[in-house]
């Protein structure tokens, strides 16, 4: 199953963007038990992150991200790509 990459830049105040973090938590967790391993983070240095999954193909992808809830209250921009490991495909 390929991976897919979902990079995103905040686009609301810390305090609105903090009411749907539990909400990302539990549809990130879903997606790990549905077999996506999927990880979310945060870049330290600024506002915005990642969230790195597999899904079956780039419309299975967007799908998905399009549930994420940092997207449907519109908190995050974001860019989606498939990603293609090189080294350390053991993920």
């Amino acid at each position: 199953m390929p991976w897919f990459v979902k990079i995103e830049r905040g686009i609301v105040a810390k305090s609105i963007f903090d009411q749907y973090v539990p909400a990302h938590r539990a549809f990130v967790e879903a997606l790990i038990a549905e077999g996506r391993a999927a990880r979310t983070g945060y870049w330290a240095d600024s506002r915005g992150g990642m969230l790195i999954f597999r899904a079956e193909s780039m419309a299975e992808a967007q799908a998905i991200v399009a549930q994420d809830p940092l997207i449907v209250n519109q908190c995050v921009e974001y860019e989606l790509h498939q990603w293609v490991p090189v080294v350390g495909t053991d993920l």
